[in-house]
């Protein structure tokens, strides 16, 4: 029976061949203190990567594996990440307004999956995540997307405000979406180039992120309820956008 650790690597060598061929890794572990030759070649094949690396206790990747690791295990990623800037050149180039949604800590697969199924049906160009801090794509995540998340295009970098800067400056505005504000969806203009971001229902959105936004808005709502699940909000935002793309 498969299971994801079908798809882990364990050894310094074994990860380092698959980066060499061009394999997409969604994150790797190190044992802390690690320090050898192999290792800083290690380091030296990921320069210029999008690919997280965790520093982790030896029992950690004793849980992760019984195999020989040597300190290193890496998990082969479900999809191929995509550059989120080739993306948007691409939308204008096809005279397109690029939509661009930006989760923040949002690390429940499940909730991501259904993110994503809401996404491509809303006409989301590319889903940005965080590097670190973000939910792990996994059969979960795709399961859930109903396949989605082989259709959408999906971007992580480091720095998220670092790159909500960038495409500021390609022309997108930056919309944060939260129940702290009192301008609602339904008197704002979704209209134009556009990154919506989506904060955790735990968290919410990082301070850093609001100060790069262009505007804030909220779901309107009634009850004892404070909050909705972060997918389902994301959905109702999401086609808002189409109702008055459409209209």
């Amino acid at each position: 029976m498969n299971t994801e650790h079908d798809h882990f690597i364990y050894g310094t060598r074994a990860v380092i061949e698959a980066l060499n061929a061009g394999k997409t890794l969604d994150r790797i572990w190190i044992q802390k203190g690690l320090s050898n030759t192999l290792y800083h070649e290690l380091r030296q094949a990921l320069k210029g990567l999008q690919i997280p690396l965790l520093t982790v206790p030896a029992e950690k990747l004793q849980r992760l594996g019984s195999k020989n690791h040597q300190g290193v295990i890496a998990v082969l990623a479900e999809i191929h990440y995509a550059d989120i800037f080739q993306i948007v050149q691409q939308c204008f180039e096809r005279a397109e307004h690029p939509l661009v949604l930006v989760l923040d800590q949002i690390t429940d697969v499940r909730n991501f999956g259904a993110i994503a199924r809401a996404a491509l049906c809303a006409g989301v160009h590319a889903i940005l995540i965080p590097s670190k801090g973000a939910a792990q794509i996994n059969s979960d995540a795709i399961k859930t997307s109903a396949g989605a998340l082989h259709h959408i295009a999906v971007c992580r970098v480091p720095y998220i405000a670092e790159t909500l800067q960038q495409l500021k400056s390609s022309g997108l505005q930056i919309i944060a979406c939260h129940e702290k504000t009192a301008s609602t969806i339904y008197t704002t203009s979704l209209l134009g180039p556009l990154a919506i971001i989506m904060g955790s229902e735990d968290k919410g959105i990082s301070p850093a992120y609001i100060k790069c936004c262009d505007a804030e808005v909220s779901i309107p709502m009634r009850g004892p309820v404070e909050s909705l699940n972060v997918a389902v909000a994301t959905g109702i935002v999401l086609f808002e956008r189409l109702r008055q793309t459409l209209n």
